[in-house]
């Protein structure tokens, strides 16, 4: 599995991470669009996966942490300064997100098909099961609407942070997506905004509390999760490559089924469907066809 047979110069990976980065901070905010799909997007996934593998294996390659120290300082970056406007724009323009959201995520569905190449029997049964796996939390975040109360657990916190890392590494798994289904996707997001105004306050006593009780959990979360993830999935394109791609593929299509757009707003914590204007319609296509432009021109440039 690889973006293209040969390596980049430094500059050119530097430039390709900090752009994964920022995409992969940015689908980690919102529903439907996975920051592992974005780094495919970007050029940059092989390069991450294998680095992740060999830092927390103790092996300390300069391509490796430079690829590792860019995607996250610019994750980072993209998840504090955007996390508040994100989560307004879902609660407020949820339809109009949520169609560029399917174009997005639909726009990795070439990448991902490319890697996996000549399709066989396994990579047909993985993505089977992929698709399966989405539509069951699909049904699941039907069934539980809410994005969450303002309180939430820190085993809750704890969980999320794993599924957050799970979808950095996995193509097709939105980790906005699963903080929904976990009942934790405002929390986090408020959270998150608060400790970015407290800092910008200047006052350290404000931000201890969502640094604490909201980011600190996360955090442990992520950390679990990326050093778990990365290795079982290095590990299994090893041995099982097209079965894995398979099971990548299906998860993408599959996450397309919970993002129903005409869907609003009734409170915080809650959505309704709608029926939408002839306008909406034809708006919503447009947006699906410009979101899933926007990831095939981040593609190519990827490649160059």
């Amino acid at each position: 599995m690889s973006e293209g047979k040969r390596n980049p110069g430094v500059a050119g990976l530097v430039t390709r991470s900090a752009m994964g980065g920022v995409l992969m901070g940015l689908a980690n905010l919102v529903p439907g669009i996975s920051g592992g799909t974005m780094l495919v997007a970007s050029g940059i996934y092989t390069h991450f996966i294998t680095a992740i593998a060999e830092v927390t294996t103790l092996k300390f390659r300069f391509r490796s942490l430079l690829v590792l120290g860019s995607v996250v300082l610019a994750a980072l970056l993209a998840i504090v300064l955007l996390a508040g406007p994100v989560k307004n724009l879902v609660l407020e323009q949820r339809w109009v997100m949520y169609s560029l959201f399917i174009g997005l995520t639909l726009g990795g569905v070439p990448i991902v098909k490319k890697m996996l190449g000549k399709v066989t029997v396994s990579a047909w049964c993985g993505a089977v099961v992929g698709f399966a796996v989405m539509a069951l939390l699909a049904i699941a975040q039907q069934s539980r609407p809410e994005g969450g109360n303002e309180q939430a657990s820190f085993i809750m916190l704890l969980i999320a942070g794993i599924a957050g890392a799970s979808a950095m590494i996995l193509p097709g798994v939105s980790g906005g997506y699963l903080l929904l289904v976990l009942g934790v996707y405002v929390p986090i997001l408020s959270g998150i905004d608060a400790l970015k105004e407290a800092l910008r306050a200047g006052s350290l006593s404000a931000a201890q509390e969502p640094l604490i009780n909201v980011c600190l959990p996360v955090g442990i979360g992520v950390i679990v999760g990326v050093v778990g993830v990365s290795n079982l999935l290095r590990w299994l394109l090893k041995r099982f490559e097209k079965a894995t791609l398979g099971v990548l593929l299906g998860l993408l299509i599959g996450a397309v089924v919970g993002l129903w757009p005409f869907q609003e707003t009734v409170s915080e914590d809650a959505t309704a469907f709608f029926t939408p204007s002839v306008l909406q319609v034809f708006g919503a296509m447009g947006l699906i066809v410009g979101g899933f432009v926007v990831t095939q021109v981040v593609a190519k440039l990827g490649k160059a």
